[in-house]
């Protein structure tokens, strides 16, 4: 992909000030408060979009129904700063590269709750539907001091549906489209009684689909030249069903106890290149979590909440029909978290996290299970034009030991709109249990891998939306790899550094909803200065919407330049793919939408040898009664 593409997009968010000034008395037709809504990830507090230090994007409720997508990558694909791989289609292993950090140094929080395998360290995505999604707050850079392990890339927060203050209402949406995807979701959500104390929200939904083969035969006898070997070129299907419930009671003025429940369950067909051509691999998914919360006021500056939490991964694989391996892990979470006002713009955060892991699996491990007790504390203040951000954290695990952490941000406001931002931090990941303990891989020895941040950045914030503009630096030591010289067991042997420019600029200009962003990035492994597997040096995002004679129309361009994959290393060439949409409205309950996804059939590759889908058309059939 030529570098004008993503010139063009960095020209387009560098003019967006004085865009923005040439049409500000022009008509929004989306509510301010949409363009800067209230988040809590950033700082775990709750504060304006626009009052964030650490980099921040919400996809909200409202942009996930028009979007069409049909999961959390789809959902994902177009965030800035976030580079999605999916190893075939739907259903199949899907990796997050979030600034160029590995899948496993990015943490998955669903309702607060962390949801990663113990195992691998890494979150089933790929088995998350949109449908069971309220809206996500995707944080970008090292918050380890306010999450712990694995948030060195970022933290990703999904938001299951909830209920509200309206009566109990049902809603329903029946999807059909390429490949034979069919898909199928209802809910039911509201209040029980007139004043809101108690709310709930039931869903469920289903997903399948035909799929397509998911590895190329040409590029596969490449990755495996064995005669006689190969993966089998029948198409590979997908399976799922998710349900989620949420009931919350407001017990007084300043007290609140509810409970979530969250599950999701796969089957995958995918392919083996090392296997036999008329092998048929599957693997069976579960993802689970039960959390309960309670919070409230214990005094006017003094506010606390308390949640335990289940979360359970369970993994299944099978070979022609036999049992091939099993994985089961379970977390379980006490999380106490206390925010204390010390004035209208200063506040202390402090806590306590409790965490036991286990493992039960096929395989033996040396250890399968371990502790982890962390304390955190955080400040947040606003002095005039200053406004500051610290955070530290501590976190002991029963097996090697404890890692530090610290986050240290600093905002100053040139103007009511534009605003100068920096920040400094320290974050780890810890070894997970194949590290440490897998026969013939896991080294008890491990340390924690680590990461060192620096970031600037400029923000410019309107009615008309919010452009900001960062400058990165992450360098990771510690990395852990198979090592040669202790046969080839797990070793912290690598370090890597990642070096870049993002901007991003959501808003409403002229009537037209806009989400533009374009990262520069140098990902790079020390070892041998070559870009780390998948990751781009480039990548752009745009998509437009306008509501026109009642349809509301939408389009949307993906471009990435060439990524390396492989030990060899194999070259993917760099890509672009357009994406339209349209929903129309028929009452206030009925509406109709479709999507027509890669309209020009661009092929192209996220890994290689691994299939992409070529053009694809979906149609929605929707009821949700207003």
């Amino acid at each position: 992909m030529r570098l004008h593409a993503y010139t063009a997009a960095l020209l387009a968010l560098a003019g967006l000030p004085a865009l923005l000034a040439g049409v500000a008395n022009a008509q929004t037709t989306e509510p301010v408060a949409a363009l800067d809504p209230t988040v809590v990830t950033a700082s775990r507090t709750t504060q304006k979009l626009s009052d964030t230090l650490a980099s921040t994007t919400v996809i909200s409720q409202r942009q996930i129904q028009n979007s069409q997508a049909a999961d959390l990558p789809a959902l994902l694909r177009s965030v800035a700063g976030i580079e999605m791989v999916q190893t075939g289609g739907p259903g199949s292993q899907a990796s997050i590269f979030m600034r160029g950090a590995n899948s496993n140094q990015v943490l998955i929080l669903i309702d607060g709750v962390p949801v990663s395998s113990a195992t691998t360290g890494l979150t089933e995505i790929d088995q998350i539907p949109a449908s069971q999604i309220d809206h996500i707050e995707i944080v970008r850079g090292n918050v380890s001091a306010l999450y712990g392990s694995q948030a060195i890339g970022g933290v990703i927060q999904i938001f299951t549906k909830h209920g509200g203050y309206h009566p109990p209402r049902a809603s329903a949406e029946l999807s059909y489209g390429s490949y034979d995807t069919r898909r199928a979701q209802i809910g039911l959500s509201g209040a029980l009684d007139k004043a809101g104390k108690t709310q709930f929200s039931l869903n469920a939904s289903t997903y399948k689909t035909r799929g397509f083969s998911a590895i190329d035969p040409a590029q596969g006898a490449i990755v495996n030249p064995t005669p006689g070997q190969g993966a089998n070129p029948n198409d590979n299907g997908y399976e799922n069903r998710s349900f989620s419930a949420q009931l919350s009671h407001r017990l007084n003025a300043d007290w609140e106890v509810g409970a979530n429940w969250f599950q999701t369950d796969g089957t995958v067909s995918f392919d083996n290149a090392y296997g036999l051509p008329t092998d048929i691999n599957e693997t069976d998914t579960r993802v689970r979590l039960l959390s309960a919360f309670a919070k409230g006021h214990l005094t006017k500056w003094w506010s606390t909440r308390m949640t335990v939490s289940q979360g359970n991964d369970d993994n299944a694989s099978y070979l022609n029909g036999q049992a091939n391996g099993d994985f089961h892990t379970r977390t379980r979470q006490f999380d106490w978290q206390n925010d204390f006002a010390l004035s209208a713009n200063q506040s202390l955060q402090a806590g306590y996290e409790h965490q036991n892991q286990d493992v039960t699996a096929s395989t033996t491990y040396a250890s399968t299970t371990r502790r982890v007790d962390s304390v955190f504390a955080g400040y947040q203040g606003k002095f005039g034009r200053n406004q500051l951000q610290l955070n530290v954290r501590r976190d002991m695990y029963s097996d090697f030991g404890g890692a530090n952490s610290y986050y240290a941000g600093y905002g100053f406001a040139l103007t009511p709109q534009w605003k100068l931002l920096a920040s400094v931090s320290d974050a780890f990941r810890a070894p997970t249990f194949n590290e440490l303990y897998y026969p013939g891989y896991g080294n008890a020895n491990l340390l924690p891998e680590r990461a060192h941040s620096l970031e600037f950045g400029v923000q410019h914030s309107s009615a008309l939306g919010i452009l900001r503009v960062n400058v990165f630096r992450t360098r990771y030591s510690d990395l852990i790899n198979a090592d040669a010289q202790i046969g080839y067991l797990a070793g912290n042997i690598d370090s890597a550094e990642v070096r870049g420019v993002e901007a991003i600029y959501t808003g409403n200009v002229a009537g037209v909803d806009v989400n533009l962003n374009a990262t520069l990035q140098r990902p790079v492994d020390n070892a041998n200065d070559t870009l780390l597997p998948r990751r781009a040096r480039r990548f752009a995002r745009l998509s437009l919407a306008r509501k026109i004679d009642g349809v509301r129309w939408g389009a949307e361009w993906l471009v990435s330049a060439r990524r390396l994959d492989g030990a060899t290393p194999y070259t993917l060439g760099g890509y672009g793919i357009v994406n339209l949409s349209a929903r129309y409205d028929i009452n206030k309950s009925w509406y109709v939408a479709a999507r027509l996804d890669n309209i020009f059939n661009k092929a192209y590759e996220l890994a290689y040898s691994y299939n992409t889908p070529g053009r694809a058309a979906y149609v929605t059939l929707g009821w949700h009664p207003r």
